[in-house]
């Protein structure tokens, strides 16, 4: 498993068992929107201006374990999860993190800034799949409708 936030095209190869989903939107253009993007994205803003709460807001880091709480229809979901990757080039900047036991859903999720000649890119990338555990598992169809508005928050997280 792995959504690879350092290569520009993600490998068409997908891990067996896990729904795999890519998304871009343009963010913004120049120099200003590019710092501001990159420092966000470390820091976890994707997921805090999307209405997540996280343990640490401290600047990314490999192998940092830490918890992301949610609300959702009233209940209160945590999510533990530990950072795998973290990129930083001067075109590209993000990272991916990998669910731990107790998450919602198994699996591993990228959020990517990257720029062309104009444009401010963000890209997340996730690979997901039913949760080992009861009750997560039973409901990992609705889990996936939840995913797809948090993913539409996230595109709209840096702007």
């Amino acid at each position: 498993m792995n959504t690879a936030p350092e290569l520009p095209v993600w490998s068409q190869t997908t891990s067996e068992g896990f729904r795999r989903t890519e998304v871009s939107t343009v963010i913004g253009h120049g120099e200003q929107c590019w710092e501001q993007a990159t420092h966000d994205v470390l820091r976890w803003a994707i997921k805090t201006r999307s209405g997540f709460q996280v343990s640490n807001s401290s600047k990314v880091s490999p192998g940092t374990q830490l918890t992301v709480t949610a609300r959702v229809a009233g209940i209160t979901v945590v999510e533990p999860i530990t950072v795998v990757r973290v990129v930083e080039e001067p075109d590209r900047v993000g990272f991916s993190y990998r669910t731990r036991p107790g998450h919602p859903v198994t699996g591993e999720e990228a959020f990517i800034v990257h720029r062309t000649d104009t444009d401010v890119i963000l890209t997340v990338r996730s690979l997901t799949a039913p949760s080992d555990t009861q009750p997560w598992r039973a409901i990992y169809p609705f889990l996936r409708i939840v995913q797809i508005v948090a993913r539409n928050r996230y595109l709209r997280a840096l702007r």
